[in-house]
């Protein structure tokens, strides 16, 4: 479908180059080649994951519509599934229709490939969501890994075998599993080589490991202490006892290599007392952690705060965790799910799994609150950086409340303490669910502040889907258990969940009398973005009614607001709503300069669908000013914006209107092969590179005759 050559996906980077796999990464293209479904499977610690990825660069020239990745291995719900699929893709329909179907629908006419990787423990979700996908789209092609293959009609097997291993007289494609070995040995070991010395300890060692390529990647971060003729020997030494004796883990199925259960026992073994702790208390972590969580989680008597640092610091030593850039000045660590097992393994065996389970639940339910009372304020964009990149561990806590008995309070507290992540962060969809679960749980309707801000959260997610027959109802129920008298913003949270279900309704007046009963003020309390939002709301009617002149004046008044408190999210809507204005008042270089502040704002949070429509609107305006040229490169831009997320112009008339009439009047002044051009360099530009031209007046450009 992509009218344009670009480079579409979201593959993670490769920390370290591939050894080997020459044959496996020939067969994964044939394979691929012959069928729309492929499957690596393999025993834990073979590389599935590191050959897919691969695999995936190399396929990238292959599809049109990208590649793209979804790491599966933090997701526990299967009903989540085609949330994490859409959330990749990345999807902006938040609506209330299944998330299959929009993600099929989005899927239809493109021709992409989709991975899903780490799929053992969703195997059956997985299988019918392909099957799905499949017939509903014929340009797209899936890579599955895992221990299990899905089962189904088109899928064809590769399964992973550990690295071939040098016999001392083969050719070079029987020394992979040392060449590994070497290359993560001189990464700890400076200078490391292949020599004819060690040559033959090297070849023994990757036989007792069996060319597992985490069980040598284990096995070379020893050698910082010890050489590889005496790591030959103390694995050896080691091997029958921890490879008979050393549990199999639950869920590892089929049941680890014995090599590898041997390389990671005898990690473990050589970890010190507080990093073996340590490693089995940061199992509990979905997705990745810094210092700060890893020392609220797992800090105790035990574990002195002040030694986490330094144990995270050893852990990445042996990896056993990897390190990478984090949000601020320290690194976020990631566990491979293997070895995650290992450690969930041994917590349950010290017996200590509930605790730290509740342990992690408080610390993000207390993260939760923090990022709710700084949210409308200055911290604003960090506070998104941080919550989006701790979205796995938000989804764990919130299944562990839902699954926790008489977890309804915890569930209601922390599903209303997250409305942002709902609303303003793109996951209404995933908000609606785990919303909807915490208000039916038994004895959910207690009523009282966290039920009334659980009820708000869900009413207001609900707006946001368009779903005015339940933000209604849920309108209803909030007023109806919320006790105004001990919370100032009660009352301005009840008229901001009413006006904005008569909004998605249509019933323009309705809400405009709701909306203008408003506080003239924003009031403190639990609920302190709503007058921001009720007055953005109620530009936006404005808007709708025609009232343009009062429309700017509301919207200018909400800009005020946002800007006195360092807010970006709601005033970049804000400076939305006052650009359409003037650009609908002829006020075009106003529209223009305001539109910019909205891109702007809206690149800042990340708001896809607002970043389009906003350079749609400064599309607008360019061609008013006579500047066509630069109109269409504008279109062409906006248009690889809303062809990632979904539907253009989110299918709203006036604005695919709009934009029409742009592109029309646009090919008119400067003919169908200059707007062409144009398009298809704001089509292709790298995004940073093409909202700095978004962002730039653009009164120098060529003016055209109308």
């Amino acid at each position: 479908m992509a009218t344009q050559d670009r480079q579409a996906g979201n593959l993670p980077p490769e920390s370290k180059e591939l050894v080997g796999r020459s044959t496996e990464l020939a067969q994964v293209q044939r394979l691929l080649g012959d069928s729309r479904l492929v499957t690596l499977t393999g025993v834990g610690g073979v590389g599935k994951t590191r050959l897919a990825l691969r695999a995936a660069y190399e396929a990238q020239s292959s599809f049109p519509d990208g590649v793209w990745w979804v790491d599966l291995s933090p997701l526990h719900d299967g009903a989540l599934l085609a949330h994490a699929m859409g959330e990749a893709l990345p999807l902006s329909d938040q609506t209330t229709r299944p998330m299959i179907d929009v993600v099929a629908e989005y899927l239809a006419d493109r021709e992409l490939l989709l991975v899903l990787d780490t799929c053992e423990h969703l195997v059956e979700a997985c299988a019918l969501a392909v099957e799905v996908l499949l017939a509903a789209a014929p340009g797209l092609r899936v890579v599955v890994t895992g221990r299990r293959p899905l089962g189904i009609v088109p899928e064809r097997l590769l399964t992973v075998a550990p690295l071939p291993v040098e016999d001392g007289g083969g050719d070079g494609e029987e020394a992979d599993a040392v060449a590994l070995l070497a290359a993560r040995a001189a990464e700890v070991v400076p200078g490391f080589a292949v020599t004819d010395a060690n040559r033959p300890d090297l070849v023994r060692l990757c036989r007792r490991l069996d060319g597992l390529p985490l069980a040598l990647e284990l096995a070379a971060a020893r050698l910082r202490e010890l050489t590889v003729g005496e790591l030959t020997e103390r694995l050896e030494d080691r091997f029958a006892v921890l490879g008979t004796t050393d549990a199999v883990v639950p869920g590892a199925d089929p049941p680890w290599h014995q090599a590898l259960r041997t390389a990671i026992g005898w990690s473990h073994e050589l970890c010190s007392p507080a990093e073996r702790l340590a490693w089995a208390r940061l199992s509990v972590f979905a997705g990745g952690f810094d210092v700060e969580a890893a020392g609220a989680v797992c800090a105790d008597a035990r574990l002195p705060e002040a030694t986490i640092a330094g144990l995270l610091a050893g852990l990445a030593d042996k990896s056993l965790l990897t390190a990478a850039p984090g949000i601020g000045s320290g690194p976020r660590y990631r566990m491979l799910d293997t070895i995650r097992e290992f450690g969930t393994f041994w917590l349950h065996h010290l017996g200590e799994e509930p605790a730290l389970r509740h342990r992690h639940r408080e610390h993000y339910r207390t993260l939760a609150h923090q990022a709710d009372a700084a949210w409308i304020g200055p911290e604003q964009i960090t506070w998104y950086e941080r919550m989006t990149a701790e979205h796995a561990n938000l989804r764990a806590a919130l299944d562990f409340c839902l699954a926790e008995k008489d977890g309804q309070h915890t569930a209601q507290d922390m599903c209303g303490a997250l409305w942002f992540l709902w609303i303003a962060c793109g996951f209404a969809r995933e908000g609606r669910h785990y919303l909807d679960r915490a208000l039916d749980l038994p004895s959910a309707s207690i009523p009282g502040p966290v039920h009334a801000k659980a009820l708000w959260a869900c009413g207001i997610t609900a707006a946001v889907q368009g779903d005015a027959q339940a933000g209604s109802r849920l309108a209803a129920a909030f007023r109806s258990c919320v006790r105004y008298e001990a919370d100032e913003s009660a009352a301005a949270a009840d008229i901001h969940l009413h006006g904005y279900a008569l909004l998605v309704g249509g019933q323009l007046a309705e809400a405009a009398a709701i909306f203008d009963t408003l506080p003239p003020l924003p009031p403190a309390g639990l609920y302190r973005m709503v007058w921001y939002s009720a007055r953005a709301g109620r530009a936006f009617v404005h808007v709708q009614l025609g009232e343009l002149a009062e429309a700017a004046a509301v919207a200018d008044q909400v800009r005020t607001a946002c800007g006195g408190i360092g807010e970006t999210w709601l005033r970049a809507w804000a400076d939305y709503m006052h650009a359409l204005a003037a650009m609908g008042l002829g006020r075009t270089e106003e529209a223009a300069a305001i539109a910019r502040c909205a891109v702007e704002g809206k690149w800042h949070c990340n708001d896809r669908p607002g970043i389009a429509m906003a350079i749609d609107l400064l599309a607008t305006a360019a061609f008013a000013s006579g500047q066509a040229e630069a109109a269409a490169r504008l279109l062409g831009t906006a248009e690889r914006i809303w062809h990632a997320v979904g539907v253009p112009q989110a299918g709203v008339p006036e604005l695919i209107a709009a934009r029409d009439a742009c592109e029309e009047g646009a090919r008119r002044l400067i003919g169908d092969d200059v707007y062409q051009a144009a398009f298809g360099t704001g089509y292709t530009t790298d995004p940073d590179a093409a909202i700095a031209y978004a962002l730039t007046p653009t009164g120098d450009a060529p003016l055209h005759e109308r």
